[in-house]
């Protein structure tokens, strides 16, 4: 795309009071974008009102600065990965947009641009979820890789990083492991701790935005982009929410574009689990392992994710056994120490000794408010 062609996508994208499906009409009418700035008021009147047809005879303000430092951007030569801009009109732009009410004008990507976009599971969550969620997404969606998939995440804290970490790990050589959607620009990177694991997936995966280049995060951005995240993905996976979590807006929306949800339960005692009970209330599957998933959803590589399953079915301790006493006591629900002499009989001293070594073998973790749970494997 030379410079003109992506100059006036930039001039129908920054049009004050003309939004995607506004756009979507203009360009079903008349075309590329340049064809629509050239049409009289009156051809323009018959499409939008009067205030959106004014406003397409007039250049939007900022729009040659967005114009240059997005070619800029283009030009500069980097090792993380190749940088694109896909319009509506690009062969390369991902057909699961197009079925949405309102797909970007354009998509900034980064990284590894395949055509077609791989077949895909979202896999959300909890920016501050329980250790066993951290564990769940990293395994399941190392097991989704494993199978062929790419996992698709918000680049957030808590579950989409441990998604995209898990995907890393278990992707082939070659493949686009994970795709992070994210609610800046492309010129950065937020929460700025996982710039490193956003340079790994430009180099292995893919960064998405359809957000200029200087967008800062702004809140209103990161529920916005969820739509994006639902549509490239053939399901998705919550992992661990709250009842006000953002990863309830991604099921939705992806329940509205027909896709499967699917929930994996937790503790009755844990917040972060609320909202995946709410989501199997309202008719999400039940989850125990990626295997579910890609059975549900028949997607290619099951038997590969099934062999991986077989050896993570039971979460392997030291053999000594007053360590599997203590956590055959601890259960998988988050218990205080008071608690857990009471159902062991074991001296506080010594028990907090050996939660201590369970810890260090990653079998137990510790929660704030002086609470242990045990970390299963998915």
């Amino acid at each position: 795309m030379g410079r003109e062609e992506l100059a006036a996508w930039f001039r129908l994208d920054l049009t004050p009071g003309i939004g995607s499906i506004a756009a979507r009409r203009l360009l079903a009418a008349f075309g590329l974008p340049d064809n629509v700035f050239i049409q009289p008021a009156e051809a323009l009147a018959q499409l939008v009102s009067s205030e959106q047809a004014q406003a397409l005879r007039r250049e939007p303000e900022g729009w040659a600065a967005a114009v240059d430092a997005a070619w800029q951007w283009l030009q500069e030569a980097t090792a993380a990965g190749e940088r694109r801009i896909l319009t509506l009109a690009d062969d390369e732009y991902p057909q699961g947009q197009l079925n949405i009410a309102d797909p970007p004008l354009m998509l900034y990507v980064v990284g590894q641009v395949r055509s077609p976009w791989p077949a895909a599971v979202a896999v959300v969550g909890s920016r501050n979820p329980t250790p066993q969620g951290l564990a769940n997404a990293r395994q399941f969606s190392r097991s989704f890789a494993q199978a062929g998939l790419t996992v698709v995440s918000g680049l957030a804290l808590g579950v989409d990083g441990a998604a995209h970490e898990g995907a890393l790990e278990g992707a082939a050589p070659g493949r686009v492991a994970t795709i992070a959607v994210v609610g800046t620009g492309l010129d950065r990177v937020y929460p700025s701790q996982h710039l490193e694991l956003a340079q790994r997936i430009a180099r292995d995966g893919l960064l998405v935005s359809e957000y200029p280049l200087g967008t800062p995060p702004l809140a209103p951005n990161f529920p916005k982009r969820n739509r994006i995240i639902a549509a490239l993905s053939q399901g998705t996976l919550v992992v661990e929410a709250a009842l006000r979590s953002g990863s309830l807006i991604t099921a939705r929306q992806a329940a509205e574009q027909g896709k499967d949800v699917f929930a994996i339960p937790g503790s009755i005692h844990a917040p972060q689990s609320r909202g995946c009970h709410a989501l199997l209330k309202q008719g999400a599957k039940l989850v125990e392992s990626a295997q579910d998933v890609l059975e549900e959803l028949s997607l290619p590589g099951s038997r590969v994710a099934a062999a991986a399953a077989q050896t993570t079915d039971e979460p392997a301790h030291s053999g000594r056994p007053e360590d599997a006493s203590v956590l055959a006591a601890l259960g998988f629900d988050p218990v205080s120490l008071d608690a857990l002499v009471a159902r062991t009989g074991i001296a506080p001293s010594h028990l907090q000794a050996r939660l201590l070594e369970l810890e260090l073998e990653g079998e137990v973790a510790r929660l704030p408010g002086g609470l242990f749970q045990r970390v299963g494997t998915a």
